[in-house]
């Protein structure tokens, strides 16, 4: 039992002298910078994931006469020797170029040397002339066509919704160039093309038109010098430049029309085409009943006869008349002196009607925007 027990205890003390003796060896491996078996690492492959192990983890624990056991100087293919560049972290991967190009196995490339700034730019410049050419144009067959569908355009013009258009189509109401359209989706080009609806043209065109009711006291100017109120007041919140279509006196009321239309507002005032204009005068009675006929037949005035086209009384309350004046001359003063030169000086004048555009209930000092309609009656007038 004595020698069982010595045994026993030889065998236990064998045993603590073979662990002594296997940390002694652990101790012996890392002063010799040889990692243990278990905290060895076996990386596969070469190149940008073997790059990212070799570079960070190795420079701080590779390199040095102590590193531990993933970089020793005597680390070999695994470890941080002189060949140890590849996988380990000794003196090569704790340099400067450690997790480089040659952190991944020893295979990555010199960076060559950079380009001339010269070069830069003469690539760049070819870019952008490869890219800035310019378009070819192709067939209509391939690209978008030319022109406006007509029913969008009428659309535009205030004729009603697209629908509302293609029953105008359907309908056979609208002619382009003199030409009724019956088919659907035809293209125009709104400023070149003479489009009409019922005989009147349609406004496609960038025009404006307007009707103001001139107050009196108004000078029928767009501007004037001495800064009394004029026509360019009602229309200064306006980007494109309107002009008045022929003049009004100071003190005469009514219908004025602005517009940057030149052509229309050339013929509505030449006296070729002849446009009605129909006046409402206040004048002291009585009157002879042969007064219509005396305007009408001509009056004799300073540079020559003015006639009238149309005569007749409107109200009567006593000795104050109300007439009404339509004649187609443009003359300065015409209506007044033509009744002052017949014996029957005016009160107060107001002009009720341009053509076919007439004033209506319109307030003083409105200024309203003219339809379509209105505007295809106008150029009608005077065979635009």
């Amino acid at each position: 039992m004595r020698s069982s027990g010595r045994n026993s205890r030889g065998s236990g003390s064998g045993g603590k002298n073979y662990r002594g003796a296997g940390n002694r060896r652990d101790e012996q491996q890392q002063r010799a910078g040889r990692p243990r078996p278990e905290e060895r690492r076996y990386d596969v492959g070469d190149g940008p994931k073997a790059g990212p192990k070799a570079g960070p983890k190795a420079g701080p624990k590779g390199g040095g006469p102590k590193a531990g056991p993933k970089g020793g100087p005597k680390a070999g293919s695994q470890g941080g020797g002189p060949r140890g560049g590849s996988q380990g972290g000794g003196p090569r991967t704790g340099g400067p170029s450690a997790g480089g190009p040659k952190a991944g196995g020893g295979r990555g490339r010199k960076p060559g040397p950079s380009r001339p700034r010269e070069y830069e730019a003469q690539i760049e410049e070819r870019n952008r002339a490869r890219h800035d050419k310019p378009r070819v144009k192709l067939p209509k067959t391939f690209g978008e066509q030319e022109g406006e569908r007509l029913q969008k355009v009428l659309a535009r013009a205030g004729m009603g919704s697209r629908r509302a258009c293609e029953d105008l189509i359907d309908q056979a109401r609208v002619e382009v160039n003199g030409k009724i359209v019956t088919e659907q989706g035809m293209r125009v080009d709104p400023e070149k093309d003479e489009i009409k609806v019922d005989g009147l043209t349609v406004a496609t065109q960038s025009y404006l038109f307007f009707a103001l009711n001139k107050p009196a006291g108004v000078v029928s100017t767009m501007e004037d010098p001495d800064g009394r109120q004029c026509l360019g007041d009602y229309v200064t919140n306006r980007e494109t430049r309107l002009f008045h279509v022929g003049r009004l006196d100071t003190e005469t009321e009514g219908i004025i029309l602005l517009t940057n239309h030149g052509e229309l507002a050339h013929r509505l005032t030449h006296p070729r085409y002849g446009v009605q204009k129909t006046y409402l005068a206040a004048i002291q009675g009585p009157l002879p009943r042969d007064l219509g006929k005396q305007l009408k037949s001509g009056i004799q005035l300073e540079d020559g006869y003015a006639r009238a086209d149309h005569f007749r009384v409107v109200q009567n309350t006593g000795k104050n008349y109300l007439v009404e004046v339509s004649l187609h001359e443009g003359r300065k003063h015409i209506v007044r002196r033509m009744l002052a030169e017949a014996g029957f000086p005016v009160d107060k004048l107001v002009r009720t009607a341009f053509g076919p555009i007439a004033l209506g209930d319109q307030k003083s000092g409105w200024l309203r925007r003219l339809t379509n309609t209105e505007v295809g009656m106008l150029m009608r007038e005077v065979d635009l």
